[in-house]
């Protein structure tokens, strides 16, 4: 299996630039023979209309300091994994979490902290060698659901999904994607699209949240 390269940025290297390359190098790994339906569910139509029509306004909410991503859950698809803060690999890229444990999720840590203003950036595979793994059932996430980031402060940034897009990885709107709207937000990424034995997985999963409360 090849490394992926997703969302690049030719004229700079930051790292939201590079990280929908990232993850992705690796996650599309469902073994020969396991039976997992018709793949990870993905989004529905509706649930990119508030994307395209920009029609909300937020609520301003005052930012965070920096603090360290402890966990995600994400209670709508049961959800509840541990965070390892990822760095770069020996290409330069984004590092995906280690494949072989399927509940596990990752931060690049020297990216935005959620709940900082920016957008922070939690990554995880869809499946393993062994089969589904912590980002699943991400495509089948709804607007107006919860995602929530206990840090290592003691504070959970808590955010509300408000758009949930399936974008392929040969033309991945990093801009887009990782632009700070001037709010905490968050972007949970994995796998998706169709797939192929020989080249993977076609496209990224993307949930968009805003920080809506802090408990």
């Amino acid at each position: 299996m090849g490394q992926d390269r997703y969302g690049r940025e030719p004229r700079r290297r930051s790292p939201w630039g590079v990280l929908a390359l990232v993850m992705l190098t690796g996650i599309a790994m469902v073994k020969n023979g396991v039976d997992v339906g018709l793949g990870p569910p993905q989004p529905a139509a509706a649930a990119s209309q508030e994307l395209a029509g920009e029609t909300f306004l937020p609520v301003p909410l005052e930012p965070l300091p920096y603090a360290a991503a402890a966990r995600v859950r994400i209670p709508s698809i049961k959800v509840d994994a541990p965070i390892v803060h990822v760095g770069l690999d020996q290409d330069g890229w984004v590092a995906a979490p280690e494949p072989n444990d399927p509940n596990l999720a990752g931060w690049y840590q020297n990216g935005i902290s959620p709940g900082q203003r920016g957008t922070a950036v939690i990554v995880g595979h869809v499946d393993n060698q062994a089969g589904p793994a912590v980002f699943y059932g991400l495509g089948s996430v709804k607007t107006g659901q919860l995602v929530e980031v206990p840090r290592f402060d003691g504070r959970v940034a808590v955010f509300e999904v408000y758009g949930v897009e399936v974008f392929s990885k040969n033309d991945f709107p990093g801009v887009r994607v990782y632009a700070d709207t001037g709010q905490p937000e968050l972007r949970v990424i994995t796998c998706g699209g169709g797939y192929s034995k020989a080249g993977g997985y076609d496209g990224n999963v993307v949930v968009f949240a805003r920080m809506v409360k802090v408990t």
